[in-house]
């Protein structure tokens, strides 16, 4: 169990729970064979609070609600909904992220954020690709934008194997001693480059294709997405978890 501290030095909450490990490490006989990064981990919906921030509505006249993602459209359809459900100018909407409400005189708080918490406000996601460079997965969202762009991808595989074998003194001799010779091999692989070619209208399903036709790994695909989104030819956020 791991203690949780905030910028205080206070204890909010205790972690404990199962790891959930996105890759492994086997060792035997000095040879070591690794898969992803064994030495990081989530423990999902781990942390049990024990310090809560409280939250007093009584007297309270104003609220902020504040939006995951910030969005202007987002936000001023949010508003929008709130006032056209209650009837009055109650939300006004301050930045990409927060919507002030107020609360009338004599209105029950709790009912009324009850009754804004129901309301169905159309939300406008943001274009995002997000990167788990620890498990080499890449998510794409159906609303990123491709600009044309041509991508010319190669590498070079570099193998070192080492192999021990024994070496012993002939059977007669007298001052030979047994010693463990190590053998180290050295293999290097140079792949073609590959080409691909995005025109006009391309789609990620496109992209995700063109891939998959050269052959890219997930991580070489997670080095092709940086280099496009440096290049400006993909219009959408790179969130590396």
């Amino acid at each position: 169990m791991t203690p949780l501290y905030g910028a205080d030095g206070k204890i909010y909450a205790q972690a404990q729970g199962s790891l959930v490990v996105g890759g492994y490490s086997v060792t035997a006989n000095g040879n070591v064979k690794q898969f992803n990064h064994p030495n990081t981990a989530r423990i999902p919906f781990g942390a049990i609070v024990e310090r809560g921030v409280p939250l007093d509505l009584e007297g309270k006249n104003q609220f902020s609600l504040l939006l995951n993602d910030a969005d202007f459209r987002s936000a001023e359809a949010m508003a929008h909904a709130i006032n056209q459900t209650l009837g009055r100018p109650a939300a006004r909407v301050l930045d990409s992220r927060r919507v002030d409400l107020s609360v009338a005189q004599g209105e029950e708080i709790p009912a009324l954020l009850a009754q804004v918490e129901s309301i169905e406000v159309p939300v406008f996601p943001r274009a995002k690709v997000v990167v788990n460079e620890r498990t080499g997965t890449v998510v794409i969202g159906g609303t990123v934008v491709l600009q044309p762009v041509s991508i010319l991808h190669g590498g070079l595989a570099v193998n070192v194997v080492s192999e021990f074998q024994v070496s012993q003194p002939n059977a007669l001799s007298s001052g030979g001693t047994t010693q463990v010779v190590q053998q180290t091999r050295i293999d290097a692989q140079d792949k073609p480059v590959s080409r691909i070619e995005l025109k006009q209208g391309a789609t990620v399903d496109d992209l995700v294709r063109s891939l998959q036709t050269i052959g890219a790994s997930a991580r070489d695909v997670i080095s092709i997405l940086q280099a496009m989104k440096s290049a400006g030819a993909l219009e959408a956020e790179i969130e590396v978890l």
